[in-house]
């Protein structure tokens, strides 16, 4: 694996520093223009944590959607609201722009990480693309007027992502510890990307066919992410009377028995069940009595909905356009499709950084197929998508361009 660990600037040219310095003021001038010139509007759920923080700060009591304790969400967001909500005084300020302004500081941190991974797999010339690409994309820039998990979470999954790397390099327990330590934070923001801890260490197994080194760093990220989950699980023991690692709502996975979001299709009783019964019973029946169309449902049918357009945000007006209109549905297109040919290449670099982080959007792809699709869940998805399309594409064009001049100058004929 080629070390991840060197100075951020070593080796950098002027031009390279200068590039990558008009890149982030091109990000950073976007993003702010796009929260100070529209209004943004409050999603439903924005709503309901507004609700929800206020009751945490004045009441004590930690419930999404009710005034009893539950662990209906995970603490990720709610907490870090309530941070902000503390800080600016809500009663007397609106805490909603700080928080937009402080998703803006992580989002440039967030691109800042996806550069440093493409630069280190694919050179400085994938760095600066995968920098350019990550300051235009639309949602990156749109994100920032949802006060919703999208750019907490994918800040903390993409450092994940760093500092698990550097911990499979280093092989110390202090990287260990971290990376768990970030994944916890993510899971506690959104809890699906637990099994990355083991899809993860898996792939390393295979990498160094060494299982007391794999499992020694295994127990000490589980400690990491112990460390930050522990308080959340002992709350819930202690409250709840059960042990919840990360939150009790099932309704995402309830609405995902539903193909193409029809639910009216009266295909089960739902009268006097309860969510899991009506979800099992409903997969029970789709795949004995209509297989076509619940297997179309939960492969293709899923993944057109998670990618086939980008994530909105919360909405605002007047349209913040970013770019043309026809543009920007092709630049999330061609991403999204060449992420197929990415996975090629992936895959011929199995030993390497960029196999680790395709396998994350594969998984986590795999895995969302069991619920309720929404084009939002490919947000924190895209980092990497953007990152090993910029790693692969320079070097298959490094590729086509070595073959081509290989043949506009063959070697020399040997002469006697």
């Amino acid at each position: 694996m080629p070390s991840f660990w060197s100075k951020t600037y070593r080796g950098n040219k002027p031009a390279v520093l200068i590039a990558l310095i008009v890149i982030f003021i091109l990000a950073a001038y976007l993003r702010i223009d796009f929260l100070r010139s529209v209004q943004h509007n409050i999603a439903t759920d924005t709503k309901q944590y507004d609700i929800m923080v206020r009751q945490i700060l004045e009441k004590g009591v930690y419930g999404y959607r009710s005034t009893e304790p539950n662990a209906q969400v995970s603490p990720g967001l709610p907490m870090f609201m309530a941070a902000v909500y503390k800080l600016v005084d809500y009663k007397t300020h609106d805490p909603a722009p700080y928080i937009r302004y402080i998703q803006v500081v992580l989002s440039l941190f967030t691109l800042f990480l996806m550069y440093r991974l493409a630069r280190r797999m694919g050179g400085t010339a994938a760095g600066l693309l995968t920098a350019l690409a990550g300051a235009i994309y639309p949602s990156f820039i749109w994100s920032n007027g949802a006060v919703l998990t999208e750019v907490l979470c994918t800040f903390l999954l993409v450092s994940y992502y760093y500092v698990q790397i550097i911990a499979f390099e280093r092989k110390t327990w202090k990287w260990a510890v971290a990376s768990g330590a970030l994944i916890g934070l993510t899971i506690l923001t959104r809890p699906e990307f637990l099994p990355l801890i083991f899809v993860f260490h898996g792939i390393y197994f295979l990498w160094t066919r060494k299982w007391k080194e794999t499992l020694k760093l295994f127990i000490i990220t589980l400690v990491g992410t112990g460390i930050i989950l522990s308080p959340w699980i002992i709350r819930n023991m202690v409250t709840m009377k059960q042990v919840v690692i990360a939150a009790t709502q099932v309704n995402p996975f309830a609405a995902g028995t539903y193909p193409y979001n029809n639910y009216l299709d009266g295909m089960v009783d739902r009268h006097g069940k309860t969510q899991m019964e009506v979800a099992k019973e409903r997969l029970y029946v789709g795949f004995t009595q209509k297989p076509g169309l619940f297997l179309k449902w939960y492969t293709i049918g899923k993944l057109d909905y998670i990618y086939g357009k980008m994530y909105f945000g919360a909405g605002h007006k007047p349209y913040y356009s970013v770019f043309p209109y026809a543009i920007r549905n092709l630049f999330h297109q061609c991403l999204v499709l060449f992420f197929l040919v990415a996975l090629v290449g992936c895959a011929r670099r199995f030993r390497k950084p960029e196999f680790l982080l395709a396998s994350a959007v594969v998984v986590m792809s795999l895995i969302r197929l069991l619920f309720v699709p929404e084009f939002r869940y490919n947000y924190t998805a895209m980092p990497v998508i953007i990152i090993l399309d910029c790693v692969i594409g320079v070097a298959l064009v490094k590729w086509i361009y070595t073959r081509l001049k290989g043949r506009n100058n063959p070697a020399p004929a040997l002469t006697e």
